[in-house]
C-alpha cells in the first residue's frame, strides 16, 4: 500500500491509498478506510482508495511515490 496526495479543489490535498492486494485476500474499500481511520488524526484519514495491479518499487525495494504522485497529476489534470 502506498499513499499519495490527490489534488482537492477544496482542501488542496487530500490521502489516496493505492492497494495492491494479494491473491486470495478480499477487503473492501470502505473497510480499509474504517481501519485507518481509527488509527489517525482527521486530517490523515484516507479519502479515496484504489486498487491497482503494480506499486512500482526501486532497486532497493523503496515505493517511488514521486512515480505515483505524477501518474495521478496526469489523470486529473485540472484539479
Amino acid at each position: 500500500m502506498a499513499v499519495i496526495p490527490r489534488p482537492d479543489p477544496e482542501a488542496g490535498e487530500i490521502p489516496k491509498a493505492l492497494v495492491m492486494m494479494r491473491t486470495g485476500t478480499s477487503v473492501s474499500a470502505q473497510e480499509l478506510m474504517a481501519f485507518v481511520a481509527d488509527r489517525v488524526a482527521d486530517f490523515k484519514r484516507i479519502r479515496e482508495v484504489e486498487f491497482v495491479d503494480h506499486i512500482p518499487k526501486s532497486p532497493s525495494g523503496k515505493i517511488l511515490r514521486g512515480v505515483l504522485v505524477e501518474r495521478e497529476r496526469l489523470r486529473r489534470p485540472g484539479a
